[in-house]
This record gives structure tokens, C-alpha cells and sequence, in this order.
């Protein structure tokens, strides 16, 4: 029997999920799979295919392209982590723009492409030892996650947090932008009608707005050993 665990982060945007996910499975020696970004590379195949257009998503035409779209991870040795391919090429850069950022939670709303995305994340963790970030893992795709937490911060500090990266990678963006995509994405995710996010009784509550990323990391880590014992 494996002493491995589950480890499902759900939360808002710009919270430092990813960052914290990632950490820990580097630390756990675990697989880590950030969800969003698999949501990012539909999104991203919606606008390449013209998908999105005239400020609309049309929700039926994506359905039907699912399945031409297979996403993997495939480890990068340069920067010691897993890049994003669709359907053979390496996304991630290309997937971590506002542009894709302000329609992923559209993408995000659409049922069939839940469906597909959920079991293909059910799939990549049935061995366990496995940390996985997004919106609904401990509520749909890991409901029996040993351990479960919840991120958020004030949407003003995840604005600043967001609008920093997006500036150090020498893109062109306006902080009251970012804010406003923010808060668009927060409405979305949690009023959606498909696996809305919420955070679960049984979730660990991680408030980040005041916390540096090792007291976030410590608080974390504290809550793994409790888990695995």
C-alpha cells in the first residue's frame, strides 16, 4: 500500500497556488500538474482557431474541435519544470497572456470541456502522490484528497502579484486591467454552474495576502506532515 497522499489546491487567481503546488511536490518528490494551464491551452487553441471572435466564445464549435486537442506535460531541464504542449508544440509561453487569461474562465464554464479535462486529471493521479492545483480538485476531480486547501488573497494584492509577472516578462498591460480581469475571473469561477469554485468544509484555508512565500510554503508543508500522519 502507498504512504503516498493527494494534495488538491483549489482558490482564486493570482493567489500563488501554482508556485506553492509546484514547491511541494519538488519537496514531496510528487507529481505536480497545474490544471489551469490545461485549461489555458484550450483556451489558447480557441483564439489560434478563431474560435473566439467578435468578443464571443462559440461555446458549440470548441465542443465539437475537443477532439482534436491533446495536451501533455513534458519536463523543460532549463527551467526544472513542465512545459505545456498542444498537440505536439511547447505553449507555454504563449498560454500565460491576458489576452488568454481574459477568456479561460469562459473555456472553463463549457461542461464537455470539463468532462474531458477532469478525466484526463483523475487518470494522471490515480497512483497517488500527486499535488494539483485549479478550481474544482477537491470538490469534483479529487474529492477524497487527504489533504485539501483552499488559497485567497484580496484581489488587489493578487492584481499587483499578477501585473508584476506580466510587466518582468516585458509585456504591454495597465494594472487597472489586470484588476478588472481579476475580479471577472473570481465572478465566473464562482458563479459558474458547473463545479462552481468553493472551498469545501474539509479544506484547509490559506489566506495569502499578508504571508511571503515561505511563511505561505511552512503553513503548507505543516499541513502535509499532519495529513500523511
Amino acid at each position: 500500500m502507498s504512504d503516498k497522499i493527494t494534495i488538491a489546491i483549489d482558490g482564486h487567481s493570482s493567489t500563488g497556488k501554482s508556485t506553492a503546488a509546484k514547491q511541494l511536490a519538488q519537496r514531496l518528490k510528487y507529481i505536480y500538474v497545474d490544471t489551469g494551464a490545461m485549461y489555458r491551452a484550450i483556451s489558447f487553441f480557441a483564439l489560434s482557431e478563431k474560435i473566439y471572435r467578435d468578443n464571443h466564445l462559440h461555446s458549440q464549435e470548441l465542443v465539437d474541435s475537443l477532439n482534436k486537442i491533446k495536451i501533455s506535460f513534458q519536463y523543460n531541464k532549463e527551467t526544472d519544470r513542465a512545459d505545456v504542449y498542444l498537440n505536439g508544440e511547447n505553449i507555454e509561453k504563449q498560454i500565460r497572456t491576458l489576452e488568454v487569461s481574459s477568456i479561460v474562465s469562459l473555456v472553463a464554464e463549457i461542461s464537455e470541456v470539463r468532462a474531458k479535462l477532469v478525466a484526463q486529471q483523475q487518470e494522471m493521479g490515480k497512483e497517488k502522490g500527486v499535488v494539483m492545483d485549479g478550481r474544482d480538485i477537491g470538490t469534483v476531480v479529487f474529492p477524497d484528497a487527504e489533504l485539501k486547501v483552499f488559497m485567497t488573497a484580496a484581489p488587489e494584492v493578487r492584481a499587483q502579484r499578477r501585473y508584476d509577472e506580466l510587466i518582468e516578462r516585458g509585456d504591454d498591460v495597465v494594472y487597472e486591467e489586470v484588476l478588472k480581469n481579476v475580479i471577472e475571473r473570481d465572478h465566473i469561477d464562482s458563479t459558474r454552474e458547473d463545479s462552481p469554485l468553493t472551498q469545501t468544509e474539509d479544506a484547509m484555508l490559506l489566506d495569502t495576502s499578508k504571508m511571503s512565500r515561505e511563511e505561505q510554503f511552512g503553513q503548507l508543508i505543516s499541513w502535509v506532515s499532519k495529513a500523511m500522519r
